[in-house]
């Protein structure tokens, strides 16, 4: 018996430890993302949509009919679609007198409820950097790497044909 006694301490201490590391290793695992982003990014394509079906590159279908230099008037542009692992990623800009005035996510990955879980959050996050930046040059959002990526990359498109 007294051999079970000093057994029964050490097996405590032992279902202590691994019942504290599960505890954290749970906690750890928790998103904190949420969900009213996705109210916000609903509203956001829709304007886009008015256009046609298909987000095909016709820049001046929301432009102001400004032909002039890219610094004066008004033109939107659409930049090419970049293929990422998840999907398609292309984004239109307008600009105003040679100002980023509006950026807009024509089309992103949403294929499946992780992909709108994680684009709900970036996806605002990348069009606020762009309006901030005023160009290309944005912070990649965590967990949102390949979306950034092809972001950053349509936008840089359409603002290099805004200039040649």
């Amino acid at each position: 018996m007294h051999t079970l006694r000093k057994n029964r301490p050490l097996r405590r201490v032992v279902l202590a430890s691994a019942a504290t590391v599960s505890g954290m290793v749970l906690l750890l695992s928790l998103k904190p993302h949420t969900t009213p982003s996705v109210a916000g990014l609903a509203t956001a394509p829709a304007p886009t949509s008015s256009s046609s079906p298909s987000a095909g590159t016709t820049p001046s279908s929301g432009s102001s009919g400004s032909s002039g230099s890219a610094a004066t008037g008004t033109r939107t542009l659409t930049g090419d679609s970049v293929q990422t692992r998840y999907g398609p990623v292309q984004v239109r800009v307008t600009l105003k007198n040679g100002r980023i005035t509006d950026v807009t996510a024509v089309t992103y990955p949403q294929e499946n409820p992780r992909d709108q879980q994680i684009n709900a959050y970036a996806v605002p996050q990348l069009t606020r950097e762009a309006l901030t930046a005023q160009s290309a040059n944005i912070d990649t959002v965590s967990g949102a790497t390949y979306t950034s990526e092809g972001y950053r990359e349509s936008l840089q498109s359409a603002l290099d044909s805004a200039g040649g």
